[in-house]
């Protein structure tokens, strides 16, 4: 038995991070320095999820669509 994970023991290209998704910027990895594609990330989080106020300041902006 190993303490890898099955893409480390596979050799596949992952990240071990969490993707956080902001409604109105980028994407952005919970790894340092992570330049892998979305998709290859297995954990998704929205950021309110997270406790980011993003959402609630775009709520705000008197820019919104909507």
């Amino acid at each position: 038995m190993t303490n890898q994970c099955r893409a480390c023991r596979l050799g596949l290209e992952h990240c071990h991070g969490a993707l956080i998704h902001h409604p109105y910027r980028r994407t952005e990895c919970t790894e340092d320095g992570c330049v892998i594609a979305a998709g290859v990330h297995e954990l998704h989080l929205d950021c309110v999820a997270v406790g980011c106020a993003c959402d609630e300041a775009a709520q705000l902006s008197p820019h919104r669509v909507g």
